[in-house]
């Protein structure tokens, strides 16, 4: 899978209200889940658009789950490692002041 580069302005919360206006498929899919889901206020949220690819689209929705799993866990490891470094470091220090 092709690394995609966020910007810290493409980050959401699932209540955030999406804007149709930004490109042709946030259009064709806040029309298909507004249509779908019918809201009171006509606004489509992240949630909601996810709860529909969930339930209409769920081989794209694992996807996503296991590219982010899989990314959580090298996280994990890079941290796991970055911190046996700091701790060795710390212990060469205080074995070299003793």
């Amino acid at each position: 899978m092709a690394d995609i580069d966020f910007k810290e302005e493409d980050m959401s919360t699932l209540k955030d209200v999406i804007n149709p206006e930004e490109s042709e498929l946030k259009n064709y899919v806040v029309d298909y889940v507004g249509n779908k889901l019918d809201p009171e206020n006509e606004n489509v949220d992240i949630e909601m658009v996810i709860n529909v690819f969930a339930k209409e689209f769920p081989e794209l929705v694992m996807a996503l789950a296991e590219e982010n799993w899989i990314r959580g866990y090298e996280q994990a490891l890079s941290d796991v490692d970055a911190g046996k470094l700091i701790v060795e470091e710390h212990q060469k220090e205080n074995d070299q002041s003793d």
